[in-house]
């Protein structure tokens, strides 16, 4: 393997969405999705949209919220997960190109001043950069093609099995991921890490 191809959310770094925000707004997570502008967050996300409109847009009711506030709530809730961060170093220190493929918006440089992935990896394949989101095919043919690399030579890596799927479409090598502990035994097994710690 030549290239690691990382998801980010709930993969390397925590998602605040799922217990942060709707707590934010007073709701469960159902309330919340139900409620929400459904087209919003995925434009913010492939660039199609700012966060001015996406804020603007986010509950289908335009209902009016503190911006400030929710803004500083989502930042306060990015961490890496446990173990990630041992793990990323351990491969960065053998050399290991890793990028980012990630669906996400600009709030992405909010996690890297939180966590400081750049460290690791390289941004460039971030769905507000490529105006792409897994899983759809384009999202795994942009890197192929901008690295000039084969699909067998990259190990892609995510928490969804649907993108996995997809991803295993295109003729990547693909992990989904649980916990640090199993993809190190994955990276182990596939000669990216020489032996568990």
């Amino acid at each position: 393997m030549r290239v690691l191809l990382l998801d980010v959310m709930d993969t390397l770094v925590r998602d605040p969405f799922y217990e942060d925000v709707p707590a934010f707004f007073g709701m469960d997570l159902p309330t919340l999705i139900a409620t929400k502008d459904p087209h919003a967050w995925p434009a913010f996300e492939r660039g199609e949209i700012d966060e001015h409109e996406m804020l603007a847009s986010f509950f289908a009711d335009r209902r009016s919220f503190d911006h400030d506030a929710f803004r500083a709530h989502v930042k306060a809730g990015y961490a890496m997960l446990p173990g990630v961060e041992a793990l990323l170093g351990e491969l960065a220190e053998r050399g290991v190109r890793m990028y980012a493929l990630s669906n996400y918006p600009t709030w992405s440089e909010w996690i890297d001043e939180r966590v400081g992935l750049s460290r690791f990896l390289d941004w460039r394949f971030v769905s507000w950069r490529t105006g792409v989101r897994k899983p759809d095919p384009e999202a795994y043919r942009v890197p192929l093609r901008e690295l000039s690399v084969d699909a067998h030579e990259c190990l892609f890596v995510d928490d969804r099995e649907s993108n996995c799927v997809a991803a295993r479409r295109e003729g990547l090598a693909a992990h989904r991921f649980e916990h640090a502990e199993g993809l190190r035994a994955e990276l182990v097994r596939r000669g990216l890490l020489d032996r568990q710690r």
